[in-house]
């Protein structure tokens, strides 16, 4: 064999080598891709909350109902009673891989009226100024049922002697 062509198998020989590495090497890489793409946080969005520039364009005391529809737009959420104020929520919430979703981030713009229906109050909270508020249920209890077994006892034990005449 000549030194060239001892010279060409070998450089065909490294080829095929470094061609095997690489093809090696690509199938982990893609692998730690797709994992490190899976843990990234999953953010939603729900609701909506007006900005401050928005805001700003309200003045209290001269815009009414009406034209705070037409600046910032109606709220998903209204007062309980009829006439009160309006309410504008948007709450953020991250979910990483397996573990339970976390509100990151809240917003609150409550939006109060006068009688006259022209804006009295405007104001504005976030996550940190909500409260945790323990809900109780009080449901009556009508105390512990007799079993069926009690009650057929209770029925055999209440036969005398002139029932059966």
């Amino acid at each position: 064999m000549t030194d060239r062509a001892m010279q060409d198998r070998l450089a065909s020989g490294k080829q095929r080598v470094g061609a095997g590495f690489a093809r090696r090497l690509i199938a982990p890489l893609v692998g730690a891709a797709l994992l490190v793409g899976a843990c990234s946080p999953i953010m939603t969005y729900h609701g909506y909350a007006p900005p401050d520039d928005l805001l700003a364009e309200i003045e209290v005391g001269r815009d009414t109902r009406e034209t705070v529809a037409e600046t910032i737009g109606r709220p998903g959420m209204g007062g309980v009673m009829e006439g009160s104020g309006w309410f504008y929520v948007q709450s953020d919430w991250r979910q990483r891989g397996w573990r339970e979703r976390e509100e990151i981030d809240r917003q609150v713009v409550a939006i109060s009226f006068d009688a006259n229906d022209r804006v009295s109050n405007i104001e504005r909270f976030g996550l940190q100024d909500g409260e945790v508020i323990a809900l109780s249920r009080r449901v009556t209890d009508a105390g512990p049922r007799p079993s069926i077994v009690s009650q057929v006892l209770a029925v055999l034990g209440n036969f005398t002697a002139g029932s059966f005449q």
